[in-house]
C-alpha cells in the first residue's frame, strides 16, 4: 500500500461518517417535527403554543423504523469519525460540529419530545408541587381530573418522583408558570434542558480550544453527539441539567467554592451524578483543607436541598436502587438464580453485592491500565479529577444492574474532558445498544405487532449483547496494560 494510498484512506472514511452523523441528527428532528405518533407523546393543549409539530400521525412503524434508523446510523457514524486521524479533519470543523449541534438543540426544543413519556412524569411532578402535593409521596394518580397529571402516561401514574430537590424545583417553577397547560410546561423544561445541553458543549468546546484533535473529538463526543441529541435533547432528559453541573464542576476545581456548589446542584439534580464528585476529592486528597471546603460546600447544598424538599425524598431512590432493567445483563443473572435455586425470591440482594464486585473490578483494571500507559488525561494537563471520575463513572454504568440510555450521557460529559481511547468506542457502542433497547421506552401507543422489541430484543438480545460489552471492556484494560508493561515509553501504542 502506497503512502497516498494511506492518506486518502482517512478522507474517504471521514465524509461518511460526518454525513452519517448529520442524517441522523436530522432523523431525530424529523420524527419530533411529525407530532403524536408511537415515539412521541401527544402534548395537549391550543396548537398555537409551543412546543410545535406537523401533527401527521405517521405510523407506528414508520416513526419506529425512522428511530432505529437515526440510531444506527448516528452510532456507527459516531465511530467511523472518531477512528479518523484529527490531522485529516478540516480546521472549521470543530466550530462547524458545536454550531449544529447547538442549532439541533434549540430547534429540538421547539419540537414535542420523543423517545419517552418521562417529561411528562416532571410535568406531573411539577404540577403536584405547585397545587400542594408532596411528589415525593404521591403520583398523577393521586390528583384526577387535572389536565396536567392526567397526561402522564402508565406504568408511571402512581409512582412518586425518585428526582432531587433542585429537579423538583425546576418541574415546580415550570408548572407554577404554565398553569394547566401541559404544552407550555414541557416546552418551559425543553429551554432550559437544551441551555443546559448547549451551555456544556460550549464549556467542553472552550476547554479543549487549544487543541483542534481534542476539539473535534469533545464536538463529536457531546455537542454534535446524534445519540446524546436523541436521548438527552429530544427526549428531555433531567440528566442533562446534572451532567452540565458536573462538567463545570469539573472545570472550575480552581475556585473551591463554585466547585463546591456545582458538585451539590449535581447530586440535588440526580443522585448518581454524585460520582463525579469522586474525581475531585481523589485530586485533593493531598490538600485537606481545599477538599474539606470543596465537600463541605457541597454537602449543605445537598443537605439544604433535601431539607426544604422533606427527607422523604430519600425513600424513593431507596427503593429504586434495588431495581433491576429488562436490558440488563444483571436480569439474565436473576433468570439464572430463580431457575437454578427456586423463584421465591428475586435476589435483588445478591446482584447488588455483584454489580459492586464487578463495578470494583472494571474500575480497578482501568486505574491499572491508566497507571502504567497514562494516556488517559485531560488534553495538555495531568489531570486527575478527570480521569478518576471517568472511570468511575464508566465502572458503574457497565456493572449496574439498572441502567437506561440517557445515562451513559454523564460519561460522555466527563469523557469529552479527558483524552481520546477505546473508551469512547465503548462508550458508544454501550448507548447504541441500549438506545435500541428502549425503542421507544414508553409502553402507550406501541401497537401489539411490535411487542417484539421488548419481549425479544430488550429483554433477550440486548442483555448478552452488554453482557459482552462488558467482557470486551475488561479484556481490553488488562491486554492494553500487558503490552504497556512489556512495552517500552517511548514505543507504548494508545490503548
Amino acid at each position: 500500500m502506497t503512502s497516498e494510498t494511506r492518506v486518502s484512506a482517512p478522507h474517504r472514511l471521514m465524509r461518511p461518517a460526518l454525513a452519517c452523523v448529520a442524517a441522523s441528527i436530522l432523523l431525530t428532528v424529523l420524527i419530533g417535527a411529525l407530532g403524536p405518533s408511537a415515539m412521541v407523546p401527544a402534548l395537549p393543549g391550543p396548537a398555537w403554543q409551543p412546543p410545535y409539530s406537523l401533527a401527521a400521525g405517521p405510523h407506528p412503524y414508520l416513526v419506529v423504523a425512522m428511530a432505529a434508523l437515526a440510531l444506527t446510523l448516528g452510532g456507527l457514524g459516531l465511530l467511523a469519525a472518531l477512528a479518523v486521524p484529527p490531522a485529516s479533519f478540516p480546521a472549521r470543523l470543530p466550530r462547524a460540529l458545536v454550531l449544529l449541534g447547538c442549532l439541533a438543540a434549540v430547534l429540538l426544543a421547539f419540537l414535542p419530545p420523543s423517545g419517552s413519556g418521562d417529561h411528562l412524569n416532571y410535568a406531573g411532578y411539577g404540577r403536584l408541587a405547585s397545587l400542594g402535593l408532596d411528589p415525593y409521596t404521591h403520583g398523577a394518580v393521586d390528583l384526577p381530573g387535572d389536565p396536567v397529571t392526567d397526561a402522564v402516561e402508565a406504568p408511571w401514574r402512581e409512582e412518586p418522583t425518585v428526582y432531587g430537590p433542585v429537579a423538583t424545583a425546576l418541574h415546580t417553577a415550570a408548572s407554577w408558570l404554565a398553569g394547566d397547560s401541559v404544552r407550555l410546561t414541557i416546552f418551559l423544561l425543553a429551554l432550559v434542558n437544551a441551555a443546559a445541553f448547549i451551555a456544556t458543549g460550549l464549556l467542553i468546546d472552550r476547554f479543549t480550544r487549544d487543541d483542534p484533535a481534542a476539539r473535534v473529538r469533545a464536538a463529536l463526543l457531546w455537542t454534535a453527539n446524534p445519540l446524546l441529541l436523541y436521548q438527552l435533547v429530544a427526549g428531555m432528559h433531567v440528566d442533562t441539567l446534572a451532567i452540565a453541573c458536573m462538567v463545570a464542576a469539573l472545570l472550575a476545581r480552581s475556585r473551591p467554592v463554585v466547585a463546591g456548589a456545582l458538585l451539590g446542584l449535581g447530586v440535588a439534580v440526580k443522585l448518581n451524578a454524585g460520582l463525579v464528585a469522586l474525581g475531585p476529592a481523589w485530586e485533593l486528597r493531598r490538600d485537606p483543607r481545599r477538599l474539606a471546603l470543596v465537600a463541605g460546600v457541597a454537602l449543605a447544598v445537598v443537605v439544604a436541598g433535601y431539607a426544604v424538599a422533606g427527607f422523604a425524598a430519600l425513600a424513593p431512590v431507596t427503593r429504586t436502587s434495588k431495581s433491576i432493567s429488562n436490558a440488563s445483563f444483571w436480569k439474565l443473572v436473576q433468570g439464572w438464580l430463580q431457575s437454578l435455586i427456586g423463584t421465591g425470591s428475586a435476589y435483588r440482594g445478591a446482584i447488588q453485592i455483584g454489580s459492586l464486585l464487578l463495578l470494583a473490578l472494571i474500575a480497578w483494571s482501568l486505574f491499572r491500565l491508566i497507571s502504567r500507559s497514562r494516556r488517559l488525561r485531560a488534553p495538555g494537563s495531568g489531570d486527575e479529577a478527570v480521569v478518576v471520575a471517568g472511570v468511575m463513572v464508566i465502572a458503574y454504568l457497565f456493572a449496574s444492574p439498572y441502567v437506561l440510555p440517557w445515562y451513559d450521557g454523564l460519561a460522555f460529559g466527563v469523557l469529552a474532558l479527558a483524552a481520546a481511547s477505546a473508551l469512547d468506542r465503548f462508550m458508544v457502542a454501550h448507548l447504541l445498544v441500549l438506545s435500541l433497547a428502549y425503542l421507544p421506552a414508553r409502553v402507550v401507543g406501541q401497537p401489539p405487532e411490535l411487542g417484539w422489541l421488548m419481549t425479544v430484543v430488550r429483554s433477550q438480545v440486548v442483555p448478552w449483547l452488554l453482557l459482552a460489552l462488558t467482557a470486551g471492556l475488561l479484556g481490553w484494560a488488562w491486554r492494553a496494560a500487558a503490552r504497556v508493561r512489556t512495552t517500552p515509553v517511548s514505543a507504548a501504542p494508545p490503548p
